[in-house]
């Protein structure tokens, strides 16, 4: 079965290998790129059952720009992925739109989009979202402003008005993402929703490499996310507010890589799933701690090793650990568009009532892959 996947995905690769697929229109100062991923990727752990262990998928976007003036700019970007482990009957969830945003770009003065974006605490965090498989974990999609959200409006500056090279920032606006049904497992996950908010981040690169940054937000949380209707009843966690404050630094020098980043959160990051009897609810406050670390050899090779952790205080439960393992993996570049990896996730959780209670993965697991990217 594994074999059969990467025949698949190889033969694709070398299909859009030759389509050639990046700018597909610059004209009468209208341009439109197309990019992606196409991954063949196995996941191997005792937790997973066998419909679970294929994470394969393809991930492909839009970019457009078109010029207005010369201090004008309009752009749009679309991103959509699909698994592709599935059959052609199946009718799942697991065919996203990532990014759905258009904004214009004022040159020194700034740009203003809205639509579906990530979230200001994302330029932080995206630092040490770079490992092979894994990562990214410590915060979730449709998590307030940490990750990819629904209506966000940014603004952002990049120089400081072009005043002071490498002084970004950016000031975002998320309105009420809501489900109002009663009916369970309908709609939007009571985890996925927010309340309006209000986010901002500055980052700033020093100069040798070395970049630094912080970023903030704070948003309402909804009633469901408060147990005020009987579909959440028993959710763990109730705040009229969450808000979390991060910092972090990149450093790269030739092939080196090194970022770290910390966050400190307050009824934002959530644990558990809902709807299917399990714990679930958000944590008091959590302390979100990511280090990375990689190397780039000239002949392809690109080690990596990470520690990621969250740690949170659960009402009822005190102190406990939401996420918490070391990566060790490696990516492999056949050239510029098409790779290999390897990741291994040691968990560092135990396997307690409170994880079973959650239903979370305390096993772990390796993962392989082979992806085209362009």
């Amino acid at each position: 079965m594994t074999f059969r996947i990467f025949s698949i995905i190889i033969t694709l690769f070398l299909f859009v290998n030759l389509a050639s697929a990046a700018e597909i229109y610059n004209k009468d100062n209208n341009k439109l790129d197309f990019y992606g991923t196409l991954e063949g990727a196995y996941r191997f752990s005792s937790y997973y059952d066998n419909t679970n262990n294929d994470q394969s998928y393809v991930c492909v976007g839009l970019k457009g720009e078109t010029k207005l003036t010369n201090q004008i700019i309009g752009y749009s970007q679309w991103e959509y992925q699909s698994l592709l482990k599935l059959s052609e009957f199946e009718n799942t969830n697991n065919h996203i739109v990532r990014l759905g945003l258009i904004g214009m770009k004022f040159n020194d003065i700034g740009s203003f989009d809205y639509g579906r974006n990530y979230g200001v605490m994302y330029d932080i965090s995206t630092w040490t979202n770079v490992l092979p498989a894994f990562g990214g974990d410590t915060y979730d999609v449709d998590n307030f402003m940490f990750q990819r959200g629904n209506g966000m409006l940014t603004y952002r500056s990049n120089n400081f008005f072009g005043l002071a090279k490498g002084l970004n920032f950016a000031i975002q606006y998320q309105h009420e993402n809501n489900n109002l049904t009663e009916i369970e497992e309908s709609g939007r996950d009571v985890l996925n929703e927010n309340g309006q908010g209000w986010g901002l981040s500055s980052t700033y690169n020093i100069g040798s490499g070395l970049d630094i940054g912080i970023a903030t937000f704070q948003s309402y949380r909804t009633d469901n996310q408060n147990g005020k209707i009987s579909r959440t009843y028993n959710i763990v966690g109730r705040n009229h507010k969450a808000k979390a404050y991060a910092g972090g630094f990149r450093y790269q020098i030739n092939n080196f890589y090194l970022a770290t980043t910390y966050t400190r959160s307050y009824n934002a990051i959530h644990f558990g799933t809902s709807g299917y009897g399990y714990l679930y609810g958000y944590a008091d406050y959590t302390n979100n701690l990511e280090i990375v670390a990689q190397y780039q050899f000239d002949f392809g090779l690109k080690p990596s090793l990470a520690f990621i952790s969250s740690v949170g205080k659960v009402k009822d439960y005190g102190h406990r650990k939401l996420q918490q393992y070391v990566s060790i993996g490696a990516t492999y570049n056949f050239n510029k568009h098409l790779y290999a990896y390897c990741d291994f996730k040691i968990n560092l959780l135990n396997d307690n009532n409170f994880n079973d209670s959650c239903g979370t993965n305390a096993c772990s697991m390796a993962a392989l892959g082979l992806a085209y990217k362009f």
